[in-house]
């Protein structure tokens, strides 16, 4: 066992009275009034904040009292650091703006009157369709401060996607840019939201729109004649706050804080709700345990504002430590490949990155050299999420670019668990590095693997990654779909009660405090979607999607652990798997290779690809064939589009795809497929 004494005693308490240690980390953060109860289970007449629109399944300090955006900002300006460095903004462009705690909050102030003179006010939805920009961010944290909703879509999403997202939040406004920039090139946003407004159904009464020069006064006031009563420009929308309060409220722990859409694998996004107090608690404590993030960092989150990722660690968690946040808009590879690391790591002097593991391999197609000329010594660690990060990406990281001197540390989460929920402890005591592991089960996360019918797996056997109990950070509603929040996520598998792991914090048919029966909850448990397995250390495995596992000859492979193997051969740098129907072996791999610059596509190569998955998994692992492409089909997020790739295969629509990064990835796929079956 790997396990150090400190991280296993952390876990212990975690796991012995849950209860007590979340309420010892919500004790780390300002409340203006602390809870009557920790943790309770609720029934469906109890809505929240928002009429019958979010009926949570439980609740996390419940009667305490908060403020998520007023502990972001206020606290810090109260206790001296007003002066400290808040915020810096760059872009691919090269612009660049700085904020201290007190002209953000200033800047927050001005926004929160400006919403308070729409009407928008506690419980009212806002759109913010917008790209990574001070004033995006500055948006997010004055709907929060007056107990508004704010429901961020990627500055990226088509009109469709854009419209369903206005639509299924209520949204009473949208703000958006008039356009962002990425790889040199000006994407306009204004068309695209002109035409999600046509879309029947929503609920808009204002438009405000941010003209990218409006600081230079040359803003145009917005279009008229769309089917919105009101349009504002950001400068008129800041001149109607004149007379109007920009100070925070106080809103009860489990009033939504905001509400995001799931990143789009799959074909049907959620609306996650994350609390004012739950979120917090969660997101700080993962900051500090899991990053190590403190106050004298400088701290760069490679994400936008559109993900979860950009929420908690670009954003909220950042901001709660009283550290400086790194926020960048446009292509990370643009001008240069090197260019904004240099200008974030030397000039500003990060210490802590997170990033994601699409954005390490597309960095590595560039070779080591790329990052290894720039100055990391005031670096101290660099964190990744989003997909598994390959034990290949991860030793071009940390072992060529960063010369061994940086821990990269992988970890999991998901939109709906708010933050990390499967980490190396870096802020308690940092465990060995297993590449290609997330590691374990963080303080306070009670999670196990379990075979479909909710029987444990034995060590090494793939099956479901389960969540046996809730956590602060984990979404207790999915707005407006109560139904689906229960069948989607604690009705698909239930435990045997031999494999229930961690305390069940109530039993069937207990009675609350409030005098009512309690669901049954004992072997229900959260289903996250995700296949993975434990080894013998107690590290956790991810392998894909539960739904993406190939099986070949009763055989099961992950999609993940297939294209790790891939890119051990030197000219891969990224792929993409599915199983294809095969009459004898049930499935077999299709892949989809994207090469490194240099490499080129050749009958020779394909060998070579096909020796190195058999020297890699063995006889098993049967490929049916190797695609070659130049660009494989991902969200804009930059998680891979299996289903995508499963279409293509078998040669079917592949549905909703207003998520995706670049709808030519598609058809570029087919066309992959299609002459290598012209060839057979």
């Amino acid at each position: 066992m790997l396990m150090t004494p400190v991280v296993r005693r952390w876990l212990e308490e975690g796991s012995r009275d849950p209860d007590a240690f979340w309420e010892q980390a919500a004790r780390a953060l300002p409340w203006f009034r602390t809870w009557d109860r920790v943790f309770e289970w609720t029934v469906p007449s109890d809505p929240v904040g928002a009429g019958d629109l979010v009926q949570p399944a439980f609740r996390w300090f419940a009667g305490a009292e908060t403020n998520l955006a007023f502990n972001a900002l206020d606290h810090h300006v109260a206790r001296g650091r007003s002066g400290h460095t808040a915020l810096i903004w760059l872009n691919e462009r090269g612009e660049r703006r700085l904020f201290t705690y007190a002209s953000l909050l200033h800047e927050v102030e001005r926004i929160a009157a400006a919403l308070r003179a729409l009407g928008l006010g506690r419980g009212d939805r806002l759109t913010i369709y917008m790209p990574t920009c001070p004033e995006a961010i500055a948006l997010m944290l004055a709907a929060v401060r007056i107990g508004a909703i704010h429901s961020v879509v990627f500055a990226g999403f088509g009109a469709r996607a854009l419209g369903d997202r206005i639509i299924a939040s209520g949204s009473r406004a949208v703000f958006t840019a008039d356009a962002t920039y990425r790889k040199g090139k000006r994407v306009e946003l204004q068309a695209i939201v002109d035409e999600a407004l046509q879309m029947p159904g929503h609920a808009v009464e204002c438009l405000v729109r941010l003209d990218r020069d409006e600081r230079s006064g040359t803003g145009q006031s917005v279009a008229r004649g769309m089917s919105v009563p009101r349009q504002l420009t950001w400068t008129e929308f800041i001149a109607g706050g004149h007379g109007h309060s920009g100070e925070h409220i106080v809103v009860e722990a489990n009033e939504p804080a905001f509400i995001l859409a799931t990143s789009g694998t799959t074909a049907r996004p959620k609306l996650a709700v994350h609390t004012h107090g739950g979120y917090q608690v969660h997101i700080a404590a993962m900051g500090r345990w899991c990053f190590g993030l403190k106050a004298d960092d400088v701290w760069w989150a490679t994400s936008d504002i559109g993900w979860i990722v950009g929420h908690s660690y670009m954003v909220y968690a950042p901001l709660l430590a009283g550290c400086t946040t790194v926020a960048f808009e446009g292509a990370l590879d643009h001008p240069a490949p090197e260019s904004h690391w240099r200008a974030v790591v030397e000039e500003y002097g990060a210490t802590g990155i997170f990033t994601s593991p699409t954005a390490v391999r597309m960095l590595m197609r560039y070779g080591e050299q790329t990052l290894a000329s720039i100055d990391h010594r005031r670096l101290e660690r660099v964190v990744c999420a989003g997909e598994v990060l390959n034990p290949q990406a991860w030793d071009w990281l940390q072992n060529r670019a960063l010369r061994g001197r940086v821990p990269v540390i992988d970890h999991m989460w998901q939109t709906e668990t708010g933050g990390p929920v499967f980490g190396n402890p870096y802020g308690i005591a940092m465990l060995p590095i297993k590449p290609g592991s997330a590691t374990v089960p963080l303080p306070g996360i009670a999670a196990a693997v379990v075979r479909p019918d909710g029987e444990r797996c034995a060590p090494g056997e793939k099956g479901i990654m389960v969540l046996t109990r809730p956590f602060p950070g984990m979404t207790p509603a999915l707005w407006g779909e109560q139904e689906r929040y229960g069948r989607d996520y604690w009705e698909k598998v239930r435990l045997k009660p031999d494999a229930t792991s961690g305390k069940v914090p109530l039993k069937p048919d207990a009675t609350s405090e409030k005098g009512r029966p309690e669901p049954d909850r004992t072997t229900a448990v959260y289903y996250s979607g995700d296949s993975a397995y434990v080894d013998e250390d107690g590290y956790f495995w991810f392998c894909g999607r539960a739904d993406e596992v190939i099986k070949i000859a009763a055989h099961r492979l992950g999609t993940i652990e297939v294209e790790s193997a891939f890119l051990m051969h030197p000219a891969v740098a990224e792929c993409g798997v599915v199983g294809r129907p095969d009459e004898t072996r049930g499935e077999v791999v299709a892949a989809f290779v994207l090469l490194k610059h240099g490499h080129d596509a050749s009958d020779e190569l394909r060998r070579e690809l096909l020796q190195t998955i058999r020297h890699e998994l063995g006889a098993l692992a049967v490929v049916g064939e190797v695609n070659f492409v130049g660009m494989l089909p991902k969200t804009r997020s930059g998680k891979i589009m299996r289903r995508v790739l499963k279409a293509v295969v078998l040669n079917v629509d592949p549905g909703d795809i207003t998520t995706i990064e670049d709808e030519g990835s598609v058809e570029e796929a087919r066309q992959a497929w299609n002459q290598l079956k012209a060839g057979l």
